[in-house]
Parts: structure tokens; C-alpha cells; sequence
């Protein structure tokens, strides 16, 4: 990889943060802190967040472009050919926790890694782009999960007919929790290691998938923000956080590669909600609101 296309990645990626924390800016009319920060290991990044907003109880969008020179074991394990490399990753990542349990809590991450070739050994610099976006409904709708899926399949569409289908069956069995044998949300798309057709390519398909979100996610938003809710709903928005923070803590690729790769820890857990509660086996009323959101966390075709 040149550095011309390393600097192509930062660019749109810096651009994209921008570009969401201004929109998001603009619908709660609430300014993002910025906190600009740098790793001692090599490289930093600048988050951008927001906490005890009246939309956004907590929302966070994330730049990082970090360097190192031992593989962390999450990504060692993944790919051990790459072991004694000294290697580079940046991205957005961002999660959002409204304060309106009617609205979502959606995330969105799109990155890219590379390893160097090291000198002397007849080897190639090694890349690969991944991302996603999901949705994780507290209070389910139909009509905002086709909205979504519809959004993310649109944006796969000039890439291939087979994008969509293939990442969409990624991001349900990504995004499962075996223990608790369900699904985060009702799912969207996700992929990893792509390095096909060629950097650029799949420097487009990520670009695709980034710039998909907005659309995918705000009209979303501003349907269901104004929504009445009470303390039961923000009772039953707790419950179901604690599954997003188990998800992350047990499962999550890139929560495990911050933490062990020495990253930032406010920055990497971020992405937790601010407040969530456990019950111990615990059931929905059989027929309520509550209960409903059972039959959504299954992977099923929203289309």
C-alpha cells in the first residue's frame, strides 16, 4: 500500500465523523465534546461524544489511526501468518444510546488493517477493509426494520447483487449471542478481510457502507423520537442494554483488539450504554409491548 492510499482511507474517514456528529449535532442541537488523544505505542485518533443529552443519552463517534509492531492475540489468532509484523489500523466506529427507549440504539463501524511486508522476507504488504451497521430496537417496528435493511441494500447494490444477502447473513450470526441463543437487534450488515477486487474496490465498498448510515438511521430517528414513554419503557430499555453490554464484553471482535493492542480504554468502551440492569430469569407479560420484541430477534428477511 502507497501512502497516498493510506491517506485516501484517513481522509474519508475523518470526513465521515464529521459529517455524522454535524447531523446528529444539528437533530438534538446539542454540540459533541471533541477529545483529541494519541497512543504512546504509535498513532491516536479523536473522539467525538456526547453524554446526558436530551436524544442522546450517550453517543459516541470514533476516529482512531493507530500503529504497532506485535500483532494483539485477537487478531494474532485470526490471522497467525501475520505474527512479527508490524502493522497499522484506523476507523469509525460509533454507537448510540438514545434516551427515548422507542428509538434504537444503533452501531456502526468501518475500518481498515494493514500489515507491512517486513524487510528481507518474500513477502507482500497485507490489507483488508470491514464494517457494518446494525440496529438494536428496544420497542420493535416493521416499518423502520425494512426502512434499515432496504438502506444497507442500496448501498450494496452497485457493488453486486450478492453483497447484501451474504453480509446480511454475517451481521445476524455475528451479532448472535449463543447464551442467550438470540440476536442483538434485527440485524444489517457486516464483513471482514475483504481485500477484493483490489484496494480500491474494496476501499469503495467500505466508503459505501459508511456513507449508508445516515440514511439508513436518521429518518429512523426522527420518526420515533417524539414518541410518549414512561418508566416502565426505560425500565425495559435497561434490561435489554445488558444484553448489548454482554455482547460486547464476551463477543466483540474489535472491543477485544482495543483492549489487548493497548488502545484507548474511554474510547473503546464508549460503546457501553450508561445505564443497564440484569433480572434474574426474568420473562416479558405474555402479549405485551415487551414480549413482542422477542419475535424480532430472530434473522428473518425484512425485505
Amino acid at each position: 500500500m502507497s501512502v497516498l492510499q493510506t491517506d485516501a482511507v484517513r481522509d474519508y474517514l475523518t470526513g465521515l465523523q464529521g459529517r455524522i456528529v454535524a447531523a446528529l449535532e444539528s437533530a438534538g442541537g446539542e454540540p459533541f465534546r471533541t477529545d483529541a488523544w494519541e497512543r504512546p505505542e504509535g498513532g491516536g485518533g479523536v473522539s467525538r461524544l456526547i453524554e446526558g443529552g436530551q436524544l442522546l443519552e450517550r453517543g459516541g463517534v470514533l476516529f482512531s489511526h493507530v500503529r504497532g509492531t506485535r500483532l494483539p492475540p485477537s487478531a494474532s489468532a485470526h490471522r497467525p501468518e501475520l505474527a512479527g509484523r508490524g502493522w497499522e489500523a484506523m476507523g469509525v466506529s460509533m454507537v448510540l444510546h438514545p434516551r427515548n427507549p422507542m428509538v434504537p440504539t444503533t452501531h456502526m463501524n468501518v475500518r481498515m488493517f494493514m500489515a507491512a511486508a517486513r524487510p528481507g522476507h518474500d513477502e507482500a504488504d497485507v490489507f483488508w477493509f470491514g464494517g457494518g451497521l446494525d440496529l438494536t430496537p428496544y420497542y420493535p417496528f416493521e416499518d423502520d426494520a425494512r426502512h434499515f435493511h432496504r438502506a444497507c441494500r442500496d448501498a450494496l447494490a452497485p457493488h453486486g447483487p450478492d453483497y447484501y444477502p451474504r453480509y446480511k447473513r454475517w451481521c445476524d450470526e455475528y451479532f448472535f449471542l449463543k447464551h442467550r441463543n438470540e440476536t442483538r437487534g434485527i440485524g444489517g450488515i457486516f464483513f471482514d478481510d475483504l481485500n477484493e477486487p483490489g484496494f480500491d474496490g474494496a476501499f469503495a465498498l467500505m466508503r459505501s457502507v459508511g456513507d449508508a448510515f445516515l440514511p439508513a438511521y436518521m429518518p429512523i430517528l426522527e420518526q420515533r423520537r417524539h414518541l410518549a414513554y414512561g418508566e416502565r419503557e426505560r425500565d425495559f430499555q435497561a434490561y435489554r442494554r445488558g444484553r448489548y453490554v454482554e455482547f460486547n464484553l464476551v463477543f466483540d471482535r474489535g472491543t477485544l483488539f482495543g483492549l489487548q493492542s493497548g488502545g484507548r480504554t474511554e474510547s473503546i468502551l464508549l460503546s457501553m450504554p450508561p445505564a443497564a440492569h440484569w433480572r434474574y430469569d426474568w420473562h416479558p407479560e405474555a402479549g405485551s409491548p415487551e414480549a413482542a420484541l422477542a419475535e424480532f430477534l430472530k434473522p428473518r428477511d425484512w425485505l
